[in-house]
């Protein structure tokens, strides 16, 4: 009689070879209906190993420990942030998830690379929203080299020091929201964009994109050097009142940061809902209001539910399987939400 192999229980359960080893010789992580359309098929091939993949639907998940890094703790997005990471992983039956979640208390480099640090020290993987520095570059790469996966969340730093950045592709985001103002704006005049400050990457690319994209469809439009706003709501708000009052012909805003709170202020004491359009990022009950009164033009959003899906995803794959090959960048569309729409 034949002996039973690998490729035949492949071809059997209709999965790869590579996953059937994976199985059979317990080597990182496969998922349970998987292994148990591997474990049928053995069956039903009269596999003598079969015994063994049976008690691998039986044996206890295996342990993964979660460790993510997340900025402003008090901010309606982070904290809904926070819920869907949590979420993620308790969604998954495939393995025994654990997280813990630490808030960085400022923008300090030395601030996330010691909290990095610590996560490290009791965790499998992390991933972190991080300032793109120097110093967070090399907690990264040393953490990695310890053997803890290190991903970058909405912002990325150093190509190299992490495995993957995952979130929106920053450059596009500019872009939709050039074209928003594009399209808003009926006459020529001044546009303005808040960064949160120069160590945020992602705002650099997303001023880039808006910066190129403008240009081209309404060369009318001056587009004013960008303000650092720090990210919070009291600077944007002063810095938006004082722009609203030096260029009465201000068109546009777009806020490639957090602050949003203190723009949408400014425009509510100063302008008529439409006067002049606004983009934000992130629907929250306070862009949710913007959006309904007239005073946002768009909300650029990020899928939470399922970047943290696909973060635990990633995570996962790498600690259970080991130097998978992962992408440079998991890019996700951004989510538009306009005045019709809420």
């Amino acid at each position: 009689m034949k002996r039973t192999r690998i490729e035949d229980i492949a071809k059997e359960a209709k999965v790869s070879k590579a996953t059937v080893d994976r199985v059979i010789h317990r080597r990182g992580f496969v998922r349970e209906e998987t292994v148990r359309k591997v474990a049928e098929a053995a069956h039903r091939l009269a596999y003598y190993a079969s015994g063994l993949i049976d008690r691998q639907l039986t044996a206890p998940p295996a342990r993964v420990r979660f460790g993510f890094l997340l900025i402003k703790e008090r901010q309606e997005f982070y904290q809904s942030f926070s819920k869907e990471l949590t979420r993620a992983v308790a969604d998954r039956q495939d393995f025994r998830g654990e997280v813990t979640i630490r808030y960085s208390p400022s923008q300090s480099p030395a601030d996330f690379a010691a909290i990095m640090q610590e996560l490290a020290t009791h965790t499998d993987a992390i991933a972190c929203t991080a300032v793109n520095h120097g110093i967070v570059n090399e907690a990264a790469r040393h953490l990695q080299q310890k053997g803890v996966p290190v991903f970058a969340l909405l912002n990325d730093f150093g190509q190299g020091a992490r495995r993957t950045y995952i979130g929106l592709d920053n450059h596009k985001a500019g872009c939709l929201a050039a074209w928003m103002i594009a399209t808003a704006s009926r006459q020529p005049g001044k546009v303005a964009i808040f960064l949160g400050s120069n160590r945020w990457q992602g705002h650099e690319l997303k001023e880039a994109g808006f910066r190129s994209y403008l240009g081209q469809l309404r060369p009318d439009l001056d587009i004013l050097e960008p303000v650092i706003n720090l990210e919070t709501r009291k600077l944007t708000h002063e810095t938006a009142i004082a722009l609203l009052e030096r260029h009465p012909d201000l068109r546009g805003i777009y806020v490639a940061g957090g602050g949003m709170e203190g723009a949408i202020a400014a425009l509510r004491e100063t302008r008529a809902p439409g006067e002049v359009a606004l983009i934000v990022n992130e629907l929250t009950s306070i862009s949710r209001a913007a959006l309904s009164d007239g005073y946002a033009t768009m909300v650029i959003g990020t899928p939470l539910a399922q970047l943290c899906r696909d973060t635990v995803d990633l995570m996962a794959r790498e600690v259970l399987q080991g130097h998978i090959q992962t992408p440079d960048a998991h890019f996700l569309e951004p989510q538009l939400f306009l005045p019709p729409s809420i």
